[in-house]
C-alpha cells in the first residue's frame, strides 16, 4: 500500500532507485532508456557529475534565502546569463518553480502592466485550442485541453480561444503551407476585432505545441503574422517555451527559428534539465519599466521563487549546454531521428504525420492514414503504446486524442541532448515494436 496519491490511482508504478546519461534504473536492476526526457524535462540526461557538483558547492554555501530579504549571486548570474541569450527586446527575468507557474506570473504581468499604464479596460486572454499552459487555475484557463479543463471549468477566469496552426488537420488542399499560416494567424485578429481592440490584454501561444497535440510546429510565416497583429493592437504576446525551449528544438529558444521576439518568454523543464524544480518568466524592457515607474513591484510572489540550490542546477545545466555545444548535437541526433521515424513509420497505414523539431519529434496514429479519422479515444491506444515501451525499457511520451475528434492518439519522443546515434536507433526500434504490438492489440479486442 502507499500513502502518495500517485497521478493514476489503481496504476502500479516501478521505483526509480538511479540514474546514469540517458537510462533511468528501477529497483530491480531494469534499464529503460529515457526517451522523453521524463516529460522533455531530462536535457543532459540524469546524473551528470558537472550539475551534481555544482549542487554540492551550493549546498555548502547557502540553500535558501527568502526573496524578500536577500539575493543571491546565483540567481543573479542565471539571470545574467539567460538575459544574455534571451531573444531581442527581453531583459528581465523573474524565477519561479515550475512552468505552471512561469504562465502564472505572465498573465498577471500583462494584466498588472496594463493597470500600471492606465488602461486597465484591457483583460481579455486569447489562446489555442489544443494547447497546454499549466494546471494552476490561471494557466490552466489560459490552455486549450478540453480534457483537462472539463471538471474545473466553473473555477476558471474567462478566456478565448482560436484554432491552433496545425497543418496536418487544418490546412485545405487549394492552399500552400505559407497561405494556410496567413490565415490560421488572421484568425487573431478577427478575434481581437470581436473581443475589442482595446480590451485584449495578451496573446498566448507555444511556438512549437506540446504533448497536448504532439510536437506540432508552425507553418512558416505564422508567427510574424502574430506579432505583426499583436503590435498593431497593443496585445502582449506571450509565448510558452516551457516544453519546446531551451535548446529542444534546436536552437535555444523555439521562437529564434520563426524571427521574432515576445513580450513575455516562459520558460522551465529543459532550464534546469530535472535536476531542481525551476522556472523563469522573461519580461520585454517595456513591461519591467512601466513596473519600475509605477508602482515600484510586482503584485506577485512564491516562496521558492529564486531559491538558490534552483538556480544553482539551472546555471550549470546552461553552463553546460553551451560548453559542451549541445544545440549542435540537438540538430544532428533530430535529423538523424527524423529520418529513422521516416523509415520506420512513414509507410505504416496507422501513421498519419510524423512532424516536429530539434529533439522535439511527434508521430500522430490515426484509424484511417486517408481519411485521418482517430481511434476512439475509449480504446486508449496511448496507453497501450507506453505500457508496451516500458516492457521494452523505453520510456516515450504518448497522448490521448482529444475530445472533439481534431487530433489522433500520438506520442511524443524527446530524449537528452547528450543521446547518440546508436540510442537514436534503440529508440525508433523499440518504439516501432511498442506502436505494431499495441495496433495488433486493438484487432484482438
Amino acid at each position: 500500500m502507499t500513502h502518495l496519491l500517485h497521478r493514476s490511482i489503481n496504476t502500479q508504478l516501478p521505483v526509480a532507485v538511479g540514474g546514469k546519461g540517458a537510462y533511468v534504473m528501477d529497483q530491480s536492476g531494469k534499464a529503460y532508456l529515457d526517451a522523453s526526457g521524463g516529460a522533455a524535462v531530462s536535457c543532459l540526461g540524469h546524473g551528470h557529475p558537472d550539475v551534481l557538483s555544482a549542487l554540492h558547492a551550493q549546498l555548502d554555501k547557502l540553500a535558501y534565502a527568502h526573496t524578500g530579504f536577500f539575493t543571491t549571486d546565483v540567481a543573479e548570474e542565471l539571470a545574467d546569463r539567460l538575459i544574455a541569450d534571451a531573444p531581442a527586446g527581453l531583459d528581465h527575468v523573474y524565477l519561479v518553480s515550475g512552468g505552471s507557474e512561469a504562465v502564472e506570473a505572465a498573465l498577471k504581468m500583462a494584466r498588472q502592466y496594463f493597470v500600471e499604464v492606465g488602461k486597465p479596460q484591457r483583460r481579455h486572454v486569447i489562446a489555442r485550442r489544443q494547447s497546454y499552459h499549466g494546471n494552476t487555475l490561471g494557466a490552466l484557463a489560459a490552455g486549450g485541453n478540453e480534457w483537462r479543463r472539463s471538471q474545473f471549468s466553473p473555477l476558471l477566469i474567462e478566456t478565448h480561444h482560436i484554432a491552433p496552426c496545425f497543418a496536418y488537420r487544418e490546412q485545405r488542399e487549394d492552399e500552400t503551407l505559407e497561405d494556410y499560416g496567413q490565415r490560421a494567424a488572421e484568425e487573431l485578429e478577427t478575434k481581437i476585432l470581436e473581443l475589442g481592440p482595446d480590451e485584449v490584454m495578451a496573446f498566448v501561444a507555444e511556438p512549437v505545441v506540446g504533448a497536448t497535440a504532439g510536437a506540432v510546429p508552425p507553418a512558416p510565416g505564422y508567427f510574424k503574422k502574430i506579432r505583426e497583429i499583436c503590435d498593431r493592437y497593443g496585445v502582449l504576446l506571450i509565448l510558452d517555451e516551457v516544453m519546446c525551449g531551451m535548446g529542444r528544438t534546436g536552437t535555444l529558444h523555439a521562437c529564434e527559428q520563426d524571427g521574432i521576439s515576445p513580450d513575455l518568454l516562459t520558460i522551465a523543464k529543459g532550464l534546469g534539465g530535472g535536476y531542481q524544480p525551476i522556472g523563469a518568466t522573461l519580461m520585454s524592457t517595456g513591461i519591467f519599466e512601466a513596473f519600475k515607474t509605477g508602482s515600484g513591484f510586482f503584485q506577485h510572489g512564491h516562496t521558492y521563487m529564486g531559491h538558490p540550490m534552483a538556480a544553482a542546477a539551472g546555471l550549470a545545466v546552461q553552463n553546460i549546454i553551451r560548453r559542451d555545444d549541445l544545440l549542435q548535437n540537438v540538430f544532428a541526433m533530430g535529423e538523424l531521428l527524423a529520418e529513422r521515424l521516416t523509415e520506420r513509420f512513414g509507410q505504416n497505414p496507422h501513421v498519419g504525420d510524423i512532424r516536429g523539431r530539434g529533439l522535439f519529434r511527434g508521430i500522430e496514429l490515426v484509424q484511417n492514414r486517408e481519411t485521418k479519422t482517430p481511434f476512439d479515444p475509449a480504446l486508449k491506444l496511448h496507453a497501450r503504446i507506453k505500457r508496451k515501451a516500458m516492457s521494452q525499457g523505453l520510456m516515450v511520451y504518448p497522448m490521448g486524442g482529444t475530445i472533439d475528434g481534431r487530433v489522433g492518439d500520438h506520442v511524443l519522443i524527446a530524449p537528452p541532448f547528450i543521446i547518440s546515434p546508436e540510442e537514436v536507433e534503440i529508440i525508433c526500434d523499440r518504439l516501432g515494436a511498442a506502436v505494431e504490438t499495441s495496433l495488433a492489440s486493438l484487432t484482438e479486442t
